[in-house]
Parts: C-alpha cells; structure tokens; sequence
C-alpha cells in the first residue's frame, strides 16, 4: 500500500465533524455542513494540482484496509443517525430541519456512495452493508435498480437515472425518483416470478420493512411530541440523501447517449459517462469520480479505477451540485463540452 493510499480515510472526515456539530452545537450543523460543502468544492477548484488523484492503487484489489475503511464508515453512518434523532427530539424545529440536513448531506454523499461501492462487490457481507445504508435512508430499491437497471441502460433514453441534454435538474428529479423507484420494484418481480420465489424471499422488500421499523418503533416507544419529531427528523434526511443521490445521478451522464443499431444498444464506453479526477472529492467518495472506468468495468474495486480520457466535467462532484442547481449556468458550461463530444455524444433533441 502507497502512502498516497491513506487519503481514503478522508471517508471518516465528514461524518466524524458532522457528529461533532450535532452533539456539540446542533443549532449551527446546517450551517457547518454548507461551509465544509463551500470549501470543499473552492478546494477542487481552486488548490493548484487538486484536478489530479494519484493513479490506481497497486495494492491485491482484496486488500483488507480498502474494504475496512468503508466498512468503518457503516458504523459511523448509524451513529450519526442516532445521535441526529436524539437531538431532534430536543430540539426546536428549527433547529431539527438543520440537523436533518447535515446527516442527510453526509447519508447522501457518502453513505450512499458507500453503499453503491458494496453493492458492486462479491462478498455477502459487503452486499449485507449495502443494503443496511440504503434501508437507513428509505431508498432500498437502488439496490436493484443501480446494478440491474442503470447499467445496462446507462446513457440511454430507457434509463430513468440519465439526464437529457436541454433537461433542467428540477424536470429530471420527479422523473427519475418516480422512475427507478417503479423500475425497481418491477425488475424484482420479475426476477422473482423467473425463479418462482415470494416475496418473503426478497432483500427489497425485507429492506422496505427495515426502512419502516425506525418510525413504528419510534411511535411505539416515545410520547407524541418526541416521536412526531424523531420521525420528521429520519424523514427529512432520508429525502436530503436520495435527493443528493439524484442530483449526482443527473451529473454522471448529462445529455450523453448510446447508439442504437438494429434494436441493439452500443457498448458502454469511456464517451457514455463524465468524469472528475479531483484528490479530495476522488478520495472521500471512493473514486467515484472515475465514472467512465467503473461502467465499463463494473466489478472493479475503487482503489483501482483509472482515470480514462473521456468527457469532463467543469470541477469536482462538490462544486458540479452546485452548478446543477442553476440550469443557465450548467447548460453554458456544460453544452459547449458536448459539442466538443459531437457526433459521438449526440444531443438529444
């Protein structure tokens, strides 16, 4: 293992100062989470050599320090869940929203980032973590959806989880979310009904049943006031995650698409998927950033995507949020990369 290795730890940076502003001063976490957000893109943009991450780790890809330092951050993801509930309880509901937000951001960004990762791995007990961190945050059909759904259809038009060039963010969010949560469901039918199974032996729908115990448990157990609280809070921040997810989504392949020949789809390729190859961003989101590499080879772990020269995006994935909300500015920064890609990244009318 590099030296350069180590800065996958970064992992634990963000949940680890998040969990300090809920416990220590929950009424400022919002505010916390949006200058860390703030710097964390100014850094991708700005920090001279920051557009560069050291290159595909030459550890055995079964390393055991790559596998620990998400698995770590499974623990870290439910404290930070418990620590949020307990602070809403108490809190005003102002002070709730905010510290929903920061757990959201951190369940969003991360946890689900993580759990994307795991889901791609051989192991059952990574594939078991998945499956915890996406039931935390209500989103449990991405566990079907991301790896039977979104990978063969990627930068396509069938793919509910592609963004079309011209499509604001806010047209894209309702259609996706809608999109791959019926996708889910009906491609877990249907893997059901091909090995004639029930649906007590589906993963999706015991993580729906994980995803709804948190909230019966809490009305069970707490008074109306507090349990009225602890539920709007793991709501709130169950929405902030998947919300982030779908904005990241929007990103990876913006007005991208495949060709089709004789009802077939082409190959995915490095021209199917944008890339960022930022050291911070690259090192606490497990380089996801390296997008192309990680379609085209699905089953590869994260220290060994390579960074490939296809389409590129503006700055890291922290400062692309951002520029995603405002659909003037994302089209002119992003349409003259297109027409640069022209013709094998034909827009899509």
């Amino acid at each position: 293992m590099r030296l350069s290795d180590l800065r996958f730890l970064l992992a634990w940076l963000l949940p680890l100062l998040t969990l300090y502003a809920i416990l220590y001063a929950p009424a400022q976490a919002a505010l916390w989470t949006l200058a860390l957000w703030l710097a964390i893109a100014l850094a991708d943009a700005w920090v001279p050599g920051g557009d560069r991450s050291p290159g595909p780790t030459g550890a055995p890809d079964n390393s055991p320090y790559f596998r620990w330092v998400l698995r770590g951050y499974v623990l870290l993801q439910l404290a930070l869940i418990a620590a949020g509930a307990h602070m809403a309880m108490q809190a005003d509901w102002l002070t709730l929203l905010g510290v929903a937000f920061s757990v959201g951001f951190i369940t969003g960004s991360q946890g689900i980032t993580f759990a994307h990762e795991f889901g791609h791995s051989k192991s059952k007990f990574d594939r078991l973590c998945a499956w915890v961190l996406m039931s935390s945050v209500c989103y449990g059909h991405f566990m079907v959806e991301h790896y039977r759904g979104h990978h063969p259809r990627a930068a396509t038009l069938e793919d509910p989880a592609s963004a079309r060039r011209g499509e604001s963010l806010y047209r894209f969010l309702p259609r996706t979310v809608w999109g791959s949560l019926a996708s889910g469901w009906h491609l877990e039918a249907q893997r059901l009904a091909q090995f004639r199974s029930g649906w007590l032996r589906s993963p999706l729908a015991w993580s729906a049943i994980a995803s709804l115990m948190p909230f019966l448990l809490t009305a069970l157990y707490f008074p109306a006031p507090a349990a009225i609280k602890i539920m709007a809070f793991l709501a709130t921040q169950a929405v902030v995650a998947f919300l982030l997810l779908e904005v990241v989504n929007y990103i990876e392949h913006y007005g991208l698409q495949r060709g089709q020949q004789d009802g077939r789809r082409e190959a995915f390729g490095l021209m199917h998927a944008w890339n960022a190859d930022h050291v911070l961003t690259n090192s606490m989101l497990a380089n996801l950033q390296r997008h192309s590499d990680h379609h085209m080879h699905a089953w590869k772990p994260y220290p060994s995507l390579a960074p490939l020269p296809g389409p590129q995006l503006p700055t890291g994935y922290a400062g692309c949020l951002m520029l995603a909300m405002l659909p003037p500015l994302w089209f002119a920064l992003m349409h003259k990369r297109l027409d640069v890609l022209q013709p094998r990244a034909t827009p899509t009318p």
